[in-house]
């Protein structure tokens, strides 16, 4: 019997994809058990504690302290659904243990919340329903009122086992407790056009990012006559390029206030930062490559430190832009309050910004161990170099995001960044001369027909898979932002009805 060629087409975005949703379901699962619910709630009633020590003096106090808990509570729903998504791979590649994943993700959570937060909460806080909108005891009520809705409805998702977005929630509850309270032109449309325009543009710009990383990978190490002289050469080169870039964004953006170093010296010390971990990682990579083939399957072993740095990446990313999502609302409350009693209400206590990173750190470290458990078989699957692109693109495209101050949905990023790894292995897998040239140079035949095209069915329900990823992003904004506009109305009416 003639041997069959080998096909140039691979079936493994539809996989991928469903790997993320297996992210997802698992997320709810987990969030279903309730896993230690006595430490959370021991962690709401220290919330409520700290935020009372600081304003037991002040009207209003009552509202601040339901607002730290709401807070804390939709911290710890952050930590807990989203954390698969940044370090499952390198658990699941065996690149960290699962002790060494949950405290590093911790960790970089809580950092990027504290130095990177504030842009994305002065959006969630003051940009959606400006303050100078409305008198500051209504704004006090609508902001409360767009917590509570959007907490309910995140626990009523993740009892219906819906998956959906923190993001999407908040900001749809804050435009419609805003509308509720002072009518269509409290909204700042402008940046409300900005928030959503970046909801679209955000995946595709993780998918690019995400493909042009592939492409890199694949042209100078994956389809490379020796592939571990060509890993040795440029993954420290992806390693020294991931510090040095995350080490300039540090100081051009979080820490501007901080240093008095200019642009281009910023640029100077990322690039020497950057320089320097590309020399250390030098040998180490090098000493992981000893002994191995040369084949594909050794370069998940070289591509540990990668996915450990995209990892810490993520997390950072991650906090930062998600814990506006919590705390955005407490924010204006504070400040509102701030405000009657003709105090500064300029900055933002450091005592709110720390509810919500530890919200998210704690969320994280209860849930973590169990999801990660659940979902790190399937993630795995998920190819090292492919969920390195993937968590990197994100990372990249969250920080960007967050540096605008815009707030984005970064498992709807890494979703489109999954799409743009899976459509371009598609089409380099039938166009690249490099990894024709490659396949032939070993005698290996090269399929001139495409599989899909002679089963009609298989094209057909792939096409439906991609389709249902699609629309379950499309459905978190169709359902999401006006559910939660509507429960925000709904709650502020009563408030205001009963206390206001």
């Amino acid at each position: 019997m003639q041997n069959s060629p080998k096909r140039l087409t691979k079936p493994t975005l539809d996989k991928d994809l469903d790997k993320l949703t297996r992210v997802e379901e698992a997320a709810h699962f987990v969030s279903r058990g309730l896993v230690a619910p006595g430490i959370g709630m021991i962690f709401l009633a220290l919330a409520m504690i700290v935020a009372g020590s600081y304003v037991i003096d002040l009207p209003g106090a009552a509202i601040i302290v339901a607002g730290a808990a709401l807070a804390a509570y939709m911290a710890m729903n952050i930590g807990a659904n989203d954390v698969a998504n940044n370090v499952s791979p390198a658990v699941g590649s065996r690149a960290l243990t699962m002790g060494a994943a949950l405290v590093i993700a911790a960790i970089f959570e809580t950092l990027g919340a504290m130095i990177a937060g504030q842009n994305v909460v002065a959006t969630i806080s003051e940009g959606i329903i400006p303050p100078s909108s409305m008198p500051a005891s209504t704004l006090i009520w609508a902001m409360l009122a767009a917590l509570l809705a959007a907490a309910g409805w995140i626990n009523v998702a993740t009892r219906l086992g819906a998956p959906i977005s923190t993001t999407h929630a908040i900001v749809g509850a804050v435009m419609g407790a805003g509308i509720a309270a002072a009518g269509p032109t409290s909204v700042d449309w402008a940046l409300m056009s900005g928030i959503a325009t970046s909801w679209v543009v955000s995946p595709l710009l993780g998918g690019m990012i995400a493909a042009l990383f592939l492409f890199f990978i694949k042209e100078t190490i994956v389809y490379r006559d020796d592939k571990i002289v060509a890993a040795r050469r440029w993954v420290p080169v992806l390693i020294g390029l991931m510090t040095g870039s995350f080490a300039a964004y540090l100081l051009i953006s979080p820490l501007a206030h901080m240093t008095d170093l200019g642009l281009g010296q910023s640029l100077l010390v990322g690039v020497a930062t950057g320089g320097l971990v590309y020399a250390v990682s030098i040998p180490y990579i090098a000493r992981q490559s000893i002994g191995l083939e040369n084949r594909n399957q050794s370069l998940r072993t070289l591509f540990r430190v990668p996915l450990i740095f995209s990892a810490v990446l993520l997390s950072f990313a991650h906090g930062a832009n998600d814990v506006s999502n919590a705390i955005g609302p407490l924010a204006a409350i504070v400040h509102a309050t701030d405000n009657l009693q003709a105090a500064s209400g300029d900055g933002l206590p450091r005592w709110v910004m720390l509810i919500g990173a530890l919200g998210i750190a704690i969320g994280l470290l209860l849930f973590g161990p169990k999801l990660i458990d659940i979902v790190g078989k399937d993630i795995t699957k998920l190819n090292p170099m492919r969920a390195y692109c993937v968590a990197l693109s994100a990372a990249v495209t969250v920080l960007v995001a967050t540096a605008l101050g815009m707030p984005v949905s970064s498992t709807h990023v890494a979703v489109g960044s999954v799409f743009g790894v899976g459509f371009f292995r598609e089409w380099y897998t039938r166009h690249a001369r490099r990894r024709l040239d490659y396949i032939r140079k070993r005698g290996g035949m090269v399929a001139s027909e495409d599989p899909e095209d002679n089963n009609p069915e298989e094209t057909r329900r792939r096409r439906l898979v991609r389709r249902s990823h699609f629309m379950t992003i499309i459905a978190a904004w169709i359902i999401t932002v006006p559910l939660t506009a509507m429960s925000g109305a709904i709650v502020f009416g009563i408030l205001n009805a009963l206390f206001g």
